[in-house]
């Protein structure tokens, strides 16, 4: 069986949703050491270096890009804008399409 891609746009949205609460915990936990002190700031700055810490931030950049979007246009459908199946498909695509560019977008600023 061969979904479409408003099922696939909508099981992403959920899953970034639960990947979004996770990796709020990181952004949480930087955001703390980035303000401790002094010391604890640095050893950020070092940690953020990284590679595996930066795509990590990107992973969690990546998904609270997609889950926005697509959050944008679950907002926009409630006001009865793109609720047909052609609506819905083109809606699909342009969160597809536009999270994409935001994530490269994301790539560009981290790297």
């Amino acid at each position: 069986m061969k979904l479409p891609i408003t099922a696939y746009a909508s099981i992403t949205h959920r899953v970034s949703g639960v990947f979004l609460f996770v990796g709020v915990g990181l952004l949480i936990w930087m955001l703390d050491a980035s303000l401790s002190s002094p010391e604890s700031f640095a050893s950020l700055t070092n940690t953020l270096t990284s590679v595996p810490v930066k795509l990590l931030l990107w992973a969690v950049l990546a998904g609270a890009a997609y889950h926005s979007v697509a959050g944008i246009k679950h907002l926009i459908m409630d006001f009865g804008i793109g609720e047909s199946l052609e609506g819905g498909v083109m809606g699909a695509r342009i969160v597809i399409a536009s999270a994409v560019v935001l994530t490269l977008l994301a790539g560009a600023w981290i790297w």
